[in-house]
């Protein structure tokens, strides 16, 4: 198993895995190292605050995103439990605009997920009971989150669903990414691109 950052198809997403170290007491790992992340994504990634939740089994969170700029960039790593992690690109103009990929997180391998600002993120429950902890790069501004439905037909996500989700109100009333892209909530990828290199504010 490859050891570190690795990048995801899609830009500005990246996965992590960390060396776990096992003995007689337990495991030690170094789930962050700002150093290696900011190598592989050449930028360093301000924390702002840490978010936790705790999520039952079938319970599906996302897919959320926030305005640009200012955005909000994420370090996600389920702690206790497996969740199936998914990030979907909804910037509009990008190379692989409306592509999601899968990371399964959990309590065994230790990964992490990176997302850059302008990704939508979202993950399903898979065990009975799943903490997931989320560094972030802005604190949470009600005005500038948003979200896509997590069951869009159109997006496809291959959730492994075990029964009908389990979604907040929020999630469950979230548009589509058409209706979404059509009353120009989507983040712009150029935008998104050129805030990442540091020429915007």
């Amino acid at each position: 198993m490859l050891r570190g950052m690795e990048p995801l198809s899609i830009d500005g997403a990246w996965c992590y895995t960390p060396r776990v170290h096992r003995d007689s007491r337990g495991d030690f790992l170094e789930s962050y190292r700002a150093g290696e992340l900011e190598s592989a994504t050449g930028r360093p990634m301000d924390l702002a605050q840490v978010n936790f939740s705790v999520s039952r089994k079938g319970v599906l969170r996302g897919v959320h995103f926030s305005d640009v700029p200012p955005g909000q960039a994420k370090y996600v790593t389920c702690v206790a439990g497996s969740v199936l992690d998914v990030v979907v690109d909804i910037r509009v103009g990008s190379p692989t605009f409306g592509k999601w990929e899968t990371v399964l997180l959990d309590d065994v391998s230790r990964r992490s997920v990176y997302l850059s600002e302008g990704l939508g993120h979202g993950f399903l429950a898979l065990s009975d009971q799943a903490a997931v902890s989320y560094l972030c790069s802005t604190p949470y501004a009600p005005g500038r989150e948003h979200g896509v439905h997590p069951l869009d037909p159109a997006l496809g996500i291959d959730w492994p669903l075990d029964g009908e989700a389990v979604l907040s109100d929020k999630d469950r009333d979230a548009p589509t990414l058409q209706e979404a892209l059509e009353a120009g909530l989507l983040p712009d990828y150029a935008t998104c691109v050129e805030f990442t290199k540091g020429n915007l504010a």
